[in-house]
């Protein structure tokens, strides 16, 4: 009886160190997410500012690349190189053309970030399913601090300036950059909502569910209408894919929770509502920022015209943007509140990702990008569908759910935004977690194992090999067909 008692209790003072060694490799990409939630410094208006965020994500290639070499294995599959390649192909073109060659390094290395490197880390150091349960738990727990920090703001009026109030929920992120927050908060309640449909773990399922529904709040008071689109369409794709009966009953608990956080809590305030309605009233009565986003949408189309096939360069947009706008595009944009003084922001970019790449990059660039990205959906969608067919697959139901989610979250979200401010680098993360869904080797690692016969010989079989659940990876002298 001691003895199992002993044994029992051995067990449970090492479980902590235990999942510590057993996710270690995907441990720098949850510390890139976590340094999000340190608030960030005010920069000068216009300029690019690096993050403790943006550091750690190139040690995380760093790593990703000295594993890889240690290892002797081959990190990628063939799709994967191609898709990711991709870009690299319109950003190198792209930066040829460019106006000034120190402008055009820092867009290469940005492109090549967010687009390329990161997301192929990820990737590669995702192993399974556990390990990108993972990394959605910590976008959970982000927009969880984030989001709450914005209700305080919200409701002790400490935030970002709307419409004379500073009632705007940014949380860390400052008035300079209102979408961080929003993004936080969206990408949180997509996974939260995935993690919902995990299959046999109800506690974990109903504590997803909760954060789901709690972080619309903080989403709510963003006040910004890209992440509530966005998100939408994102959760619509999410309760389609998991089956009918599944998004009815989920739709029924969004619906009810809404009802008592409008109704109980007040929510639904006459800014809250008019916001909301201005989604579709943007064509009758423009407000100043969406007249100048579809002056700037205006712009980047009159740009791509004079250099159709390689587009004006490299962060080439705010140089040509006055010579191609209208009389209508305003001087900038005023931020105000949240501890930060008035300032006045540059209007730098068209709000519009697609529009952006097609005007500095042109159509080989805009081409590379949008195909690598379509390629990737295409791919998980995929696999999703071929999931729900196989048996046993419901096991990873939640995992195809978030990765297919948060990249339909994404490019929606680029029709109103592009890269920029210190949550790009969650981009990075999350093409990364939709690549290891789509174009990453997958194998049999939530298949129920059966116990070894007595007396059997013979090793498992090595984790790494092209059906282990390991980075789909292979040894360098093996076959590479």
């Amino acid at each position: 009886m001691s003895t199992v008692l002993t044994g029992r209790l051995a067990a449970y003072g090492t479980g902590p160190l235990t999942a510590l060694r057993r996710h270690a490799p995907v441990l720098p990409v949850v510390l890139v997410v976590a340094l999000l939630a340190l608030p960030v410094s005010p920069g000068t208006a216009g300029s690019p500012q690096a993050t403790a965020a943006d550091a750690a994500s190139g040690l995380v290639v760093a790593y990703c690349v000295l594993s890889a070499v240690r290892s002797a294995r081959r990190p990628l599959t063939r799709a994967a190189a191609l898709l990711f390649g991709l870009p690299v192909l319109g950003v190198t073109l792209a930066a040829c053309a460019a106006p000034t060659g120190g402008a055009a390094l820092a867009g290469t290395a940005r492109y090549l970030q967010v687009f390329v490197l990161v997301p192929l880390a990820v990737l590669a150091l995702v192993r399974d399913s556990r390990d990108l349960r993972v990394v959605a738990w910590s976008f959970v727990g982000l927009a969880v601090w984030q989001g709450g920090i914005g209700v305080h703001q919200y409701l002790t009026g400490t935030g970002a300036s709307y419409m004379g109030e500073d009632i705007r929920a940014v949380g860390t992120f400052g008035p300079t950059d209102v979408m961080g927050m929003a993004t936080v908060v969206s990408y949180g309640v997509v996974c939260a909502l995935a993690l919902a449909f995990r299959p046999g773990a109800p506690r974990r399922r109903a504590t997803a569910g909760l954060c789901a529904a709690l972080l619309l709040v903080p989403l709510a008071l963003s006040f910004s209408r890209g992440a509530w689109i966005a998100t939408a369409a994102a959760c619509g794709t999410v309760l389609v894919l998991a089956g009918v009966r599944r998004a009815l009953r989920l739709l029924l608990a969004a619906t009810a929770a809404a009802v008592v956080l409008v109704g109980g809590f007040g929510l639904g305030s006459q800014m809250l509502q008019e916001r909301l309605g201005s989604i579709t009233q943007v064509t009758d009565a423009p407000d100043q920022s969406v007249t100048d986003r579809y002056t700037m949408w205006a712009a980047s189309v009159a740009m791509w015209q004079e250099k159709p096939l390689t587009g004006v360069g490299l962060k080439g947009f705010p140089e040509y943007r006055d010579s191609h706008a209208s009389v209508a595009l305003s001087s900038g944009s005023d931020t105000a509140g949240a501890g930060q003084g008035f300032q006045r922001q540059p209007l730098l970019s068209p709000h519009n990702m697609y529009l952006l790449v097609l005007s500095e990059q042109g159509v080989v660039g805009l081409a590379a990008l949008a195909g690598c990205w379509a390629g990737l959906l295409a791919r998980c969608l995929s696999r999703c569908v071929r999931l729900r067919r196989t048996a046993g697959g419901e096991d990873r139901l939640d995992c195809a759910l978030l990765a297919c989610g948060l990249l339909v979250w994404q490019m929606v979200d680029f029709l109103y935004a592009d890269i920029g401010g210190p949550s790009t680098v969650l981009t990075a993360v999350v093409l990364g977690l939709a690549g290891w869904w789509g174009v990453g080797a997958h194998g049999r690692e939530d298949a129920p194992r059966a116990p070894a016969a007595p007396g059997a010989s013979g090793a498992p079989q090595a984790r790494g090999t092209a059906d282990a659940p390991g980075h789909g990876v292979r040894p360098l002298e093996a076959s590479r067909s």
